[in-house]
Protein backbone atom coordinates (compact mmCIF):
# COMPACT_ATOMS: atom_id res chain seq x y z
CA UNK A 1 0.00 0.00 0.00
CA UNK A 2 2.81 2.40 0.92
CA UNK A 3 4.56 1.67 -2.40
CA UNK A 4 1.45 2.45 -4.43
CA UNK A 5 0.88 5.73 -2.63
CA UNK A 6 4.55 6.64 -3.02
CA UNK A 7 4.50 5.88 -6.77
CA UNK A 8 1.34 7.95 -7.25
CA UNK A 9 2.78 10.89 -5.33
CA UNK A 10 6.16 10.79 -7.08
CA UNK A 11 4.39 10.43 -10.46
CA UNK A 12 2.28 13.47 -9.61
CA UNK A 13 5.38 15.46 -8.63
CA UNK A 14 7.19 14.34 -11.80
CA UNK A 15 4.24 15.43 -13.94
CA UNK A 16 4.22 18.83 -12.27
CA UNK A 17 7.97 19.22 -12.82
CA UNK A 18 7.62 18.08 -16.42
CA UNK A 19 4.87 20.60 -16.96
CA UNK A 20 7.07 23.27 -15.41
CA UNK A 21 9.96 22.21 -17.67
CA UNK A 22 7.74 22.40 -20.76
CA UNK A 23 6.57 25.85 -19.69
CA UNK A 24 10.16 26.96 -19.15
CA UNK A 25 11.14 25.46 -22.52
CA UNK A 26 8.36 27.31 -24.31
CA UNK A 27 9.13 30.59 -22.56
CA UNK A 28 12.86 30.15 -23.07
CA UNK A 29 12.39 29.39 -26.76
CA UNK A 30 10.36 32.55 -27.28
CA UNK A 31 12.77 34.68 -25.27
CA UNK A 32 15.84 33.19 -26.96
CA UNK A 33 14.34 33.64 -30.44
CA UNK A 34 13.35 37.24 -29.75
CA UNK A 35 16.77 37.98 -28.32
CA UNK A 36 18.50 36.35 -31.27
CA UNK A 37 16.37 38.31 -33.75
CA UNK A 38 17.08 41.63 -32.03
CA UNK A 39 20.76 40.85 -31.80
CA UNK A 40 20.90 39.80 -35.46
CA UNK A 41 19.00 42.92 -36.53
CA UNK A 42 21.61 45.08 -34.84
CA UNK A 43 24.44 43.11 -36.43
CA UNK A 44 22.92 43.24 -39.91
CA UNK A 45 22.16 46.96 -39.54
CA UNK A 46 25.82 47.60 -38.71
CA UNK A 47 26.95 45.49 -41.66
CA UNK A 48 24.49 47.29 -43.93
CA UNK A 49 25.81 50.71 -42.91
CA UNK A 50 29.39 49.56 -43.52
CA UNK A 51 28.34 48.20 -46.94
CA UNK A 52 26.62 51.49 -47.79
CA UNK A 53 29.82 53.36 -47.06
CA UNK A 54 31.94 51.01 -49.18
CA UNK A 55 29.53 50.79 -52.13
CA UNK A 56 29.96 54.33 -53.39
CA UNK A 57 28.02 54.66 -56.68
CA UNK A 58 25.49 51.76 -56.73
CA UNK A 59 25.11 51.96 -60.51
CA UNK A 60 28.76 50.92 -60.95
CA UNK A 61 28.65 48.16 -58.25
CA UNK A 62 29.28 44.73 -59.78
CA UNK A 63 27.50 41.51 -58.97
CA UNK A 64 30.78 39.75 -58.15
CA UNK A 65 31.63 42.38 -55.57
CA UNK A 66 28.11 42.15 -54.20
CA UNK A 67 28.47 38.41 -53.79
CA UNK A 68 31.83 38.86 -52.06
CA UNK A 69 30.38 41.38 -49.61
CA UNK A 70 27.27 39.18 -49.07
CA UNK A 71 29.53 36.26 -48.20
CA UNK A 72 31.40 38.48 -45.77
CA UNK A 73 28.12 39.66 -44.22
CA UNK A 74 26.83 36.07 -44.03
CA UNK A 75 23.63 36.73 -45.94
CA UNK A 76 22.01 37.91 -49.14
CA UNK A 77 22.81 41.45 -50.29
CA UNK A 78 20.37 43.57 -52.32
CA UNK A 79 20.93 47.18 -53.45
CA UNK A 80 17.71 49.03 -54.32
CA UNK A 81 17.34 52.46 -55.80
CA UNK A 82 14.97 54.98 -54.22
CA UNK A 83 12.35 54.37 -56.94
CA UNK A 84 12.29 50.63 -56.13
CA UNK A 85 14.44 49.36 -58.97
CA UNK A 86 16.82 46.56 -57.88
CA UNK A 87 20.33 47.49 -58.94
CA UNK A 88 22.31 44.51 -57.60
CA UNK A 89 21.37 41.22 -55.90
CA UNK A 90 23.92 38.67 -54.70
CA UNK A 91 21.74 35.67 -55.46
CA UNK A 92 19.41 36.65 -58.32
CA UNK A 93 19.44 38.55 -61.60
CA UNK A 94 18.52 42.11 -60.74
CA UNK A 95 17.20 42.80 -64.22
CA UNK A 96 14.52 40.20 -63.84
CA UNK A 97 13.40 41.25 -60.35
CA UNK A 98 10.19 43.23 -59.76
CA UNK A 99 10.07 46.75 -58.37
CA UNK A 100 10.70 46.65 -54.60
CA UNK A 101 9.01 49.91 -53.65
CA UNK A 102 5.87 48.13 -52.53
CA UNK A 103 3.92 47.94 -49.22
CA UNK A 104 4.70 44.24 -48.87
CA UNK A 105 8.37 45.15 -48.31
CA UNK A 106 8.01 47.43 -45.26
CA UNK A 107 11.72 47.17 -44.37
CA UNK A 108 12.63 48.99 -47.62
CA UNK A 109 9.85 51.57 -47.20
CA UNK A 110 11.26 52.30 -43.75
CA UNK A 111 14.85 52.59 -45.11
CA UNK A 112 13.67 54.93 -47.92
CA UNK A 113 12.37 57.20 -45.13
CA UNK A 114 15.85 57.31 -43.57
CA UNK A 115 15.61 54.75 -40.69
CA UNK A 116 16.53 51.10 -40.21
CA UNK A 117 13.73 48.74 -41.13
CA UNK A 118 13.30 44.98 -40.69
CA UNK A 119 10.79 42.26 -41.45
CA UNK A 120 10.56 38.45 -41.35
CA UNK A 121 8.75 36.90 -44.31
CA UNK A 122 8.88 34.24 -46.96
CA UNK A 123 11.10 35.03 -49.95
CA UNK A 124 9.24 34.54 -53.26
CA UNK A 125 12.55 34.53 -55.13
CA UNK A 126 14.48 31.99 -52.99
CA UNK A 127 11.48 30.18 -51.45
CA UNK A 128 12.53 30.20 -47.75
CA UNK A 129 11.86 32.44 -44.71
CA UNK A 130 14.30 35.31 -44.24
CA UNK A 131 15.00 38.14 -41.86
CA UNK A 132 15.29 41.27 -43.97
CA UNK A 133 17.17 44.30 -42.56
CA UNK A 134 17.39 47.47 -44.67
CA UNK A 135 19.44 50.61 -44.00
CA UNK A 136 19.39 53.94 -45.89
CA UNK A 137 22.11 54.53 -48.52
CA UNK A 138 22.86 57.15 -51.15
CA UNK A 139 19.83 57.38 -53.43
CA UNK A 140 18.21 54.23 -52.08
CA UNK A 141 18.69 51.41 -49.59
CA UNK A 142 20.87 48.44 -48.92
CA UNK A 143 19.18 45.30 -47.67
CA UNK A 144 20.80 42.25 -46.09
CA UNK A 145 18.78 39.08 -45.62
CA UNK A 146 19.67 35.99 -43.62
CA UNK A 147 17.65 32.76 -43.46
CA UNK A 148 15.71 32.08 -40.24
CA UNK A 149 17.64 28.85 -39.86
CA UNK A 150 20.49 30.93 -38.50
CA UNK A 151 18.18 32.53 -35.95
CA UNK A 152 16.86 29.11 -34.98
CA UNK A 153 20.39 27.80 -34.47
CA UNK A 154 21.22 30.67 -32.14
CA UNK A 155 17.90 30.33 -30.31
CA UNK A 156 18.37 26.56 -29.92
CA UNK A 157 21.80 27.06 -28.40
CA UNK A 158 20.36 29.46 -25.80
CA UNK A 159 17.35 27.21 -25.28
CA UNK A 160 19.56 24.15 -24.74
CA UNK A 161 21.60 25.94 -22.10
CA UNK A 162 18.45 27.08 -20.28
CA UNK A 163 16.92 23.59 -20.38
CA UNK A 164 20.09 21.96 -19.04
CA UNK A 165 20.32 24.52 -16.23
CA UNK A 166 16.64 24.08 -15.38
CA UNK A 167 16.87 20.28 -15.42
CA UNK A 168 19.90 20.38 -13.11
CA UNK A 169 18.00 22.73 -10.81
CA UNK A 170 15.07 20.25 -10.71
CA UNK A 171 17.24 17.35 -9.53
CA UNK A 172 17.37 18.50 -5.86
CA UNK A 173 13.65 19.25 -6.09
CA UNK A 174 12.98 15.71 -7.29
CA UNK A 175 15.08 14.26 -4.45
CA UNK A 176 13.28 16.40 -1.87
CA UNK A 177 9.93 15.51 -3.44
CA UNK A 178 10.81 11.81 -3.26
CA UNK A 179 11.64 12.07 0.45
CA UNK A 180 8.51 14.10 1.10
CA UNK A 181 6.40 11.63 -0.92
CA UNK A 182 7.86 8.74 1.06
CA UNK A 183 6.95 10.47 4.32
CA UNK A 184 3.45 11.38 3.15
CA UNK A 185 2.82 7.89 1.75
CA UNK A 186 3.88 6.40 5.07
CA UNK A 187 1.47 8.64 6.98
CA UNK A 188 -1.32 7.96 4.49
CA UNK A 189 -0.72 4.22 4.74
CA UNK A 190 -0.90 4.40 8.54
CA UNK A 191 -4.14 6.39 8.43
CA UNK A 192 -5.66 4.04 5.83
CA UNK A 193 -4.66 1.04 7.92
CA UNK A 194 -6.29 2.67 10.95
CA UNK A 195 -9.44 3.37 8.93
CA UNK A 196 -9.45 -0.29 7.87
CA UNK A 197 -9.29 -1.35 11.52
CA UNK A 198 -12.26 0.91 12.29
CA UNK A 199 -14.16 -0.55 9.33
CA UNK A 200 -13.54 -4.03 10.72
CA UNK A 201 -14.95 -2.96 14.08
CA UNK A 202 -11.67 -2.62 15.98
CA UNK A 203 -12.44 0.63 17.78
CA UNK A 204 -9.58 0.08 20.24
CA UNK A 205 -7.02 0.91 17.52
CA UNK A 206 -5.18 4.20 18.06
CA UNK A 207 -2.81 6.40 16.03
CA UNK A 208 0.30 8.06 17.43
CA UNK A 209 -0.53 11.79 17.27
CA UNK A 210 2.04 14.38 16.19
CA UNK A 211 2.29 18.12 15.69
CA UNK A 212 1.79 18.22 11.92
CA UNK A 213 -1.53 18.27 10.09
CA UNK A 214 -1.32 14.48 9.94
CA UNK A 215 -0.87 14.47 13.70
CA UNK A 216 -3.99 16.58 14.11
CA UNK A 217 -5.83 14.20 11.76
CA UNK A 218 -4.57 11.29 13.85
CA UNK A 219 -5.81 13.00 17.02
CA UNK A 220 -9.21 13.52 15.39
CA UNK A 221 -9.36 9.88 14.27
CA UNK A 222 -8.44 8.78 17.80
CA UNK A 223 -11.31 10.84 19.16
CA UNK A 224 -13.57 9.26 16.54
CA UNK A 225 -12.38 5.79 17.60
CA UNK A 226 -13.08 6.58 21.25
CA UNK A 227 -16.53 7.95 20.45
CA UNK A 228 -17.35 4.95 18.26
CA UNK A 229 -16.09 2.61 20.94
CA UNK A 230 -18.23 4.31 23.59
CA UNK A 231 -21.24 4.31 21.25
CA UNK A 232 -20.84 0.63 20.41
CA UNK A 233 -20.36 -0.29 24.06
CA UNK A 234 -23.42 1.74 24.99
CA UNK A 235 -25.45 0.10 22.22
CA UNK A 236 -24.25 -3.32 23.37
CA UNK A 237 -25.26 -2.51 26.92
CA UNK A 238 -28.60 -1.20 25.76
CA UNK A 239 -29.10 -4.27 23.60
CA UNK A 240 -28.25 -6.54 26.52
CA UNK A 241 -30.58 -4.53 28.74
CA UNK A 242 -33.37 -4.75 26.18
CA UNK A 243 -32.87 -8.49 25.95
CA UNK A 244 -32.94 -8.72 29.74
CA UNK A 245 -36.06 -6.58 29.96
CA UNK A 246 -37.74 -8.63 27.24
CA UNK A 247 -36.77 -11.81 29.05
CA UNK A 248 -38.11 -10.43 32.34
CA UNK A 249 -41.28 -9.28 30.60
CA UNK A 250 -41.89 -12.73 29.16
CA UNK A 251 -41.14 -14.33 32.52
CA UNK A 252 -43.49 -11.85 34.16
CA UNK A 253 -46.33 -12.68 31.77
CA UNK A 254 -45.74 -16.39 32.28
CA UNK A 255 -45.55 -15.98 36.06
CA UNK A 256 -48.65 -13.82 36.25
CA UNK A 257 -50.54 -16.28 34.08
CA UNK A 258 -49.38 -19.16 36.26
CA UNK A 259 -50.12 -17.40 39.53
CA UNK A 260 -53.61 -16.43 38.41
CA UNK A 261 -54.43 -19.69 36.69
CA UNK A 262 -54.22 -21.83 39.85
CA UNK A 263 -56.67 -19.89 42.06
CA UNK A 264 -58.97 -19.17 39.12
CA UNK A 265 -59.06 -22.84 38.20
CA UNK A 266 -59.80 -23.72 41.81
CA UNK A 267 -62.58 -21.14 42.04
CA UNK A 268 -64.08 -22.27 38.74
CA UNK A 269 -63.87 -25.95 39.63
CA UNK A 270 -65.47 -25.66 43.07
CA UNK A 271 -68.09 -23.22 41.80
CA UNK A 272 -69.15 -25.69 39.09
CA UNK A 273 -69.23 -28.44 41.69
CA UNK A 274 -71.55 -26.39 43.87
CA UNK A 275 -73.78 -25.56 40.89
CA UNK A 276 -73.96 -29.23 39.93
CA UNK A 277 -75.53 -30.08 43.30
CA UNK A 278 -72.88 -29.87 45.97
CA UNK A 279 -74.46 -26.63 47.20
CA UNK A 280 -77.14 -28.72 48.91
CA UNK A 281 -74.59 -31.13 50.38
CA UNK A 282 -74.17 -30.08 54.04
CA UNK A 283 -71.08 -32.26 54.30
CA UNK A 284 -68.97 -30.44 51.67
CA UNK A 285 -70.63 -27.14 50.67
CA UNK A 286 -69.09 -25.01 53.43
CA UNK A 287 -65.63 -26.52 52.83
CA UNK A 288 -65.91 -25.73 49.11
CA UNK A 289 -67.00 -22.16 49.87
CA UNK A 290 -64.04 -21.67 52.22
CA UNK A 291 -61.69 -22.89 49.49
CA UNK A 292 -63.28 -20.46 47.01
CA UNK A 293 -62.91 -17.60 49.50
CA UNK A 294 -59.27 -18.54 50.17
CA UNK A 295 -58.43 -18.44 46.45
CA UNK A 296 -60.37 -15.21 45.95
CA UNK A 297 -58.35 -13.63 48.78
CA UNK A 298 -55.18 -14.87 47.12
CA UNK A 299 -56.21 -13.27 43.82
CA UNK A 300 -56.97 -10.05 45.66
CA UNK A 301 -53.50 -10.05 47.29
CA UNK A 302 -51.77 -10.69 43.94
CA UNK A 303 -53.80 -7.94 42.27
CA UNK A 304 -53.08 -5.46 45.07
CA UNK A 305 -49.34 -6.21 44.98
CA UNK A 306 -49.27 -5.83 41.19
CA UNK A 307 -51.08 -2.50 41.44
CA UNK A 308 -48.59 -1.35 44.09
CA UNK A 309 -45.64 -2.22 41.84
CA UNK A 310 -47.31 -0.50 38.90
CA UNK A 311 -47.93 2.70 40.88
CA UNK A 312 -44.30 2.82 42.02
CA UNK A 313 -42.87 2.17 38.55
CA UNK A 314 -45.12 4.74 36.88
CA UNK A 315 -44.42 7.25 39.69
CA UNK A 316 -48.08 7.45 40.59
CA UNK A 317 -47.36 6.34 44.14
CA UNK A 318 -47.52 9.48 46.28
CA UNK A 319 -44.79 9.74 48.90
CA UNK A 320 -44.67 12.22 51.77
CA UNK A 321 -41.01 12.53 52.69
CA UNK A 322 -40.32 13.87 56.15
CA UNK A 323 -37.73 13.29 58.89
CA UNK A 324 -38.78 10.36 61.08
CA UNK A 325 -37.28 8.79 64.17
CA UNK A 326 -35.70 5.51 63.14
CA UNK A 327 -36.40 3.84 66.48
CA UNK A 328 -40.03 4.98 66.27
CA UNK A 329 -40.42 3.31 62.87
CA UNK A 330 -38.87 0.08 64.20
CA UNK A 331 -41.11 0.05 67.31
CA UNK A 332 -44.26 0.49 65.22
CA UNK A 333 -43.26 -2.35 62.88
CA UNK A 334 -42.53 -4.76 65.74
CA UNK A 335 -45.74 -3.98 67.61
CA UNK A 336 -47.83 -4.48 64.48
CA UNK A 337 -46.38 -7.95 63.91
CA UNK A 338 -46.08 -9.08 67.54
CA UNK A 339 -49.45 -10.95 67.77
CA UNK A 340 -48.56 -13.09 64.75
CA UNK A 341 -45.07 -13.75 66.11
CA UNK A 342 -46.47 -14.87 69.49
CA UNK A 343 -48.95 -17.12 67.72
CA UNK A 344 -46.03 -18.81 65.88
CA UNK A 345 -43.94 -19.04 69.09
CA UNK A 346 -41.29 -16.60 67.79
CA UNK A 347 -39.30 -14.12 69.88
CA UNK A 348 -39.00 -10.50 68.64
CA UNK A 349 -35.94 -8.42 69.53
CA UNK A 350 -34.99 -4.79 68.81
CA UNK A 351 -31.48 -3.41 68.36
CA UNK A 352 -32.10 0.28 68.60
CA UNK A 353 -30.26 2.93 66.61
CA UNK A 354 -28.79 6.00 68.37
CA UNK A 355 -31.54 7.85 70.21
CA UNK A 356 -31.55 10.89 67.92
CA UNK A 357 -31.22 8.87 64.67
CA UNK A 358 -33.59 10.07 61.94
CA UNK A 359 -34.28 9.12 58.32
CA UNK A 360 -35.80 11.23 55.53
CA UNK A 361 -38.55 8.94 54.28
CA UNK A 362 -42.21 8.18 53.81
CA UNK A 363 -43.35 6.44 56.98
CA UNK A 364 -46.11 4.43 55.25
CA UNK A 365 -43.66 3.11 52.66
CA UNK A 366 -41.10 2.16 55.34
CA UNK A 367 -43.86 0.47 57.32
CA UNK A 368 -44.76 -1.60 54.23
CA UNK A 369 -41.08 -2.50 53.68
CA UNK A 370 -40.66 -3.69 57.27
CA UNK A 371 -44.02 -5.46 57.22
CA UNK A 372 -43.06 -7.47 54.12
CA UNK A 373 -39.65 -8.38 55.52
CA UNK A 374 -41.07 -9.36 58.92
CA UNK A 375 -43.85 -11.35 57.26
CA UNK A 376 -41.23 -13.35 55.31
CA UNK A 377 -39.15 -13.86 58.44
CA UNK A 378 -42.16 -15.25 60.33
CA UNK A 379 -43.12 -17.58 57.46
CA UNK A 380 -39.66 -19.12 57.13
CA UNK A 381 -38.59 -19.26 60.81
CA UNK A 382 -39.56 -22.42 62.74
CA UNK A 383 -41.28 -22.18 66.14
CA UNK A 384 -38.93 -21.20 68.93
CA UNK A 385 -36.83 -19.05 66.61
CA UNK A 386 -35.82 -15.41 66.94
CA UNK A 387 -36.42 -12.35 64.74
CA UNK A 388 -34.32 -9.23 65.28
CA UNK A 389 -35.02 -5.76 63.90
CA UNK A 390 -32.38 -3.04 64.17
CA UNK A 391 -30.60 -0.10 62.58
CA UNK A 392 -27.21 1.62 62.60
CA UNK A 393 -25.66 4.66 60.86
CA UNK A 394 -23.92 4.02 57.54
CA UNK A 395 -22.37 7.31 56.45
CA UNK A 396 -25.08 9.56 55.05
CA UNK A 397 -27.60 6.74 55.32
CA UNK A 398 -29.25 4.67 58.03
CA UNK A 399 -29.05 0.94 57.41
CA UNK A 400 -32.02 -1.01 58.73
CA UNK A 401 -32.05 -4.80 58.97
CA UNK A 402 -34.38 -7.71 59.71
CA UNK A 403 -32.59 -10.86 60.89
CA UNK A 404 -34.12 -14.28 61.48
CA UNK A 405 -32.95 -17.73 62.56
CA UNK A 406 -34.97 -19.48 59.87
CA UNK A 407 -34.18 -22.04 57.18
CA UNK A 408 -31.89 -19.76 55.18
CA UNK A 409 -31.47 -19.36 51.41
CA UNK A 410 -29.07 -21.27 49.11
CA UNK A 411 -26.30 -19.03 47.67
CA UNK A 412 -27.34 -19.68 44.06
CA UNK A 413 -30.81 -18.31 44.79
CA UNK A 414 -29.69 -14.99 46.27
CA UNK A 415 -29.14 -13.01 42.98
CA UNK A 416 -32.75 -13.55 41.87
CA UNK A 417 -34.41 -13.18 45.24
CA UNK A 418 -35.86 -9.70 44.56
CA UNK A 419 -37.40 -10.66 41.19
CA UNK A 420 -41.17 -10.73 40.79
CA UNK A 421 -42.79 -14.08 41.51
CA UNK A 422 -39.43 -15.64 42.28
CA UNK A 423 -39.68 -18.15 45.14
CA UNK A 424 -36.98 -20.35 46.62
CA UNK A 425 -39.55 -22.93 47.76
CA UNK A 426 -42.57 -22.40 45.51
CA UNK A 427 -44.85 -24.97 47.13
CA UNK A 428 -44.14 -23.73 50.67
CA UNK A 429 -44.58 -20.08 49.60
CA UNK A 430 -48.02 -20.69 48.10
CA UNK A 431 -49.02 -22.81 51.08
CA UNK A 432 -48.14 -19.90 53.37
CA UNK A 433 -50.13 -17.46 51.25
CA UNK A 434 -47.24 -15.63 49.62
CA UNK A 435 -47.72 -13.88 46.26
CA UNK A 436 -44.04 -13.87 45.28
CA UNK A 437 -44.12 -10.06 44.97
CA UNK A 438 -43.25 -8.97 48.49
CA UNK A 439 -39.48 -8.64 48.07
CA UNK A 440 -39.91 -6.99 44.66
CA UNK A 441 -42.13 -4.37 46.31
CA UNK A 442 -39.48 -3.93 49.01
CA UNK A 443 -36.79 -3.27 46.39
CA UNK A 444 -38.95 -0.76 44.48
CA UNK A 445 -39.95 1.16 47.63
CA UNK A 446 -36.33 1.32 48.80
CA UNK A 447 -35.26 2.51 45.35
CA UNK A 448 -37.91 5.25 45.52
CA UNK A 449 -36.03 6.50 48.62
CA UNK A 450 -32.70 6.43 46.69
CA UNK A 451 -31.64 3.57 48.91
CA UNK A 452 -30.46 0.03 48.26
CA UNK A 453 -31.50 -3.43 49.43
CA UNK A 454 -29.44 -6.58 49.93
CA UNK A 455 -29.54 -9.93 51.67
CA UNK A 456 -27.11 -12.19 53.51
CA UNK A 457 -28.05 -15.76 54.24
CA UNK A 458 -26.72 -19.19 55.21
CA UNK A 459 -28.75 -22.36 54.81
CA UNK A 460 -29.95 -23.62 58.18
CA UNK A 461 -28.71 -20.52 60.03
CA UNK A 462 -31.10 -17.81 58.89
CA UNK A 463 -31.18 -14.70 56.74
CA UNK A 464 -30.61 -10.96 57.17
CA UNK A 465 -32.25 -8.42 54.88
CA UNK A 466 -30.73 -4.91 54.78
CA UNK A 467 -32.01 -1.67 53.27
CA UNK A 468 -30.82 1.93 53.51
CA UNK A 469 -32.64 5.24 53.95
CA UNK A 470 -31.08 8.72 53.54
CA UNK A 471 -30.48 10.74 56.68
CA UNK A 472 -31.05 14.21 55.24
CA UNK A 473 -33.28 15.71 52.56
CA UNK A 474 -30.53 17.01 50.20
CA UNK A 475 -29.25 13.48 49.66
CA UNK A 476 -32.65 12.37 48.50
CA UNK A 477 -33.32 15.37 46.26
CA UNK A 478 -35.97 14.42 43.75
CA UNK A 479 -36.65 10.72 44.28
CA UNK A 480 -36.68 8.66 41.13
CA UNK A 481 -36.48 4.98 40.37
CA UNK A 482 -33.20 3.49 39.38
CA UNK A 483 -33.79 2.10 35.83
CA UNK A 484 -32.54 -1.31 36.93
CA UNK A 485 -35.56 -1.67 39.20
CA UNK A 486 -38.20 -1.06 36.60
CA UNK A 487 -37.73 -4.36 34.79
CA UNK A 488 -37.86 -6.85 37.65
Amino acid sequence: MTGKIFLKLIAGVFCLLLLALITVDYSASEVARDASIQNLIQQLAEKGRMTAISVGDPSTFSVERARAMAAAAGGRLTIVRADGKVLVDSEADAAGMENHRTPDRPELMQAFRGTVGWKIRHSATIGIDFLYVAVPSRDGAIRIAVPLSEIDRQANRVRGKILVSTALAFLPAIAIAALFSRWISGRFATIMSHAGELARGNFHARLTPGRSEFGQLGHTLNELSENLQKTVEQLQREHAELERVERVRKDFVINVSHELRTPLASIQGYTETLIDGALNDPTHNMRFLRIIRHNAERLARITEDLLTLSRIEQRRQKFEFEPHSVNGLLHEAIESIRPIAQKNDLRLELEEAPEDAEAWCDSEAVSQILSNLLDNAIKYTPAGGRITVGAHPAGEYMEIFVRDTGIGIPPEELPRLFERFYRVDKARSRELGGTGLGLSIVKHLVAAHNGSARVESHVGQGSTFFFTLPVDEPILGHPQLNPEFTAS
